[in-house]
């Protein structure tokens, strides 16, 4: 139902390099604290394992390290599908600087055999007290196929109904499906806070999400070069509309691409949308924590 085949050669090269494990050096630090607001450190950990650790070590611990070290003193991991939901809940319960996301990846939905009940097990995940967001859920028209359509707007609505359940935050994973997204999440109602992690959109659909008050948030992809419209998408988004992500280990941000990524380069990225939005550092760093602090509570 869903196909590779269609992945970028450059993506097969990024997923070469983690295997190799070529993480960047530690860029230079924040002048204040901020989130990483989307990051899979169980996929890092996995595929690339975590810069100077050894054998002994817990790679959670020293990836947290790293990241505190440069002025990221706070992570959220974001679940997948079930096992990696549970993994999230777990190790945000081990970890203060951690909390977790649980859902189920639209990409996820249509290969379950039982939808229903891997949504029970999420919903049951979003109870506990450290999963502050259901997410990431929503639409993707570039891996998933029309046959696998249904599956992923079935799992998005019912994703939707347990964030307003629970109070919690909305995640949202949208790739090349933004007309459905917001059609979705207007016929559903969206919960009260609502996150586009890794935006990828335009200017006019930048605008139509802050528009009905949804959180943007920005990974390395905003410093590439051919990433000209995702500049001016930042630009003229509101700073407490602006969040910061790695979605490790994937979108390594430049000079660093196609290397493993890991929270500890977000000072790369939260430069970068200085630059873009003519915000003060200092100033787009408080920004960014205090609406990590809004929108996930506190560590």
């Amino acid at each position: 139902m869903l196909s590779l085949m269609s992945e970028p050669t450059e993506t097969r090269r990024e997923r070469a390099a983690r295997r190799a494990g070529e993480f960047p050096p530690a860029p230079e630090p924040l002048p204040r604290p901020v989130l990483d607001s989307h990051t899979h450190l169980d996929i890092t950990v996995s595929e690339a394992g975590v810069p100077g650790g050894g054998p002994a070590d817990d790679p959670v611990a020293v990836a947290i390290s790293l990241a505190t070290k440069v002025g990221v003193d706070r992570l959220v991991q974001v679940g997948v599908d079930v096992a990696s939901s549970r993994w999230g809940a777990e190790t945000a319960d081990r970890h203060p600087a951690v909390l977790a996301t649980v859902a189920l990846h639209p990409n996820e939905a249509p290969r379950l055999a039982d939808l229903d009940e891997a949504l029970r097990e999420i919903e049951s995940l979003a109870a506990r007290d450290r999963v502050r967001g259901i997410g990431e859920t929503g639409m993707d028209f570039f891996r998933t196929g029309d046959e696998g359509r249904a599956a992923q707007e079935e799992s998005f609505r019912a994703h939707i109904a347990i964030a307003k359940r629970y109070g919690k935050a909305l995640v949202i994973h949208d790739r090349d499906a933004h007309a459905d997204v917001l059609r979705i999440l207007d016929d559903e109602g969206a919960p009260d806070t609502v996150v586009l992690h890794c935006f990828s959109g335009d200017a006019d659909f930048a605008r139509e999400c802050v528009r009905r008050g949804y959180l943007l948030s920005f990974a390395g992809t905003v410093t590439f070069a051919s990433a000209t419209a995702l500049r001016e998408a930042a630009a003229l988004t509101p700073v407490d509309q602006i969040l910061v992500e790695t979605d490790a280990p994937y979108l390594t941000p430049t000079p660093h691409r196609g290397r493993p990524n890991a929270s500890y380069l977000i000072p790369l990225t939260v430069r970068s949308l200085a630059a873009t939005t003519g915000t003060d550092l200092d100033e787009l760093c408080v920004a960014i924590s205090a609406t990590g602090d809004r929108v996930f509570g506190p560590w």
